[in-house]
């Protein structure tokens, strides 16, 4: 089972040039925050709250070791 990281992506209007550019920085920057926060969530959980998700502690370490660069 995947573990899928959970946020919502903001409809937004394509701008052009350089505020494009910062605009797609930002989203980046802030699934990368996201992401992490989610993973570090999963450190502090214990066997029976993964339990209540679905997840295993397998699968949670797994994620958890994941590289933020290849998601």
């Amino acid at each position: 089972m995947a573990i899928d990281t959970i946020f919502v992506e903001e409809a937004c209007n394509r701008p052009a040039g350089l505020r494009a550019l910062l605009h797609h920085a930002w989203c980046a920057c802030h699934a990368w925050s996201i992401t992490r926060r989610t993973r570090h969530a999963l450190v502090e959980m214990t066997d029976e709250q993964l339990r209540d998700i679905g997840v295993s502690r397998a699968e949670a370490t797994r994620e958890i070791r994941k590289s933020i660069y290849w998601d």
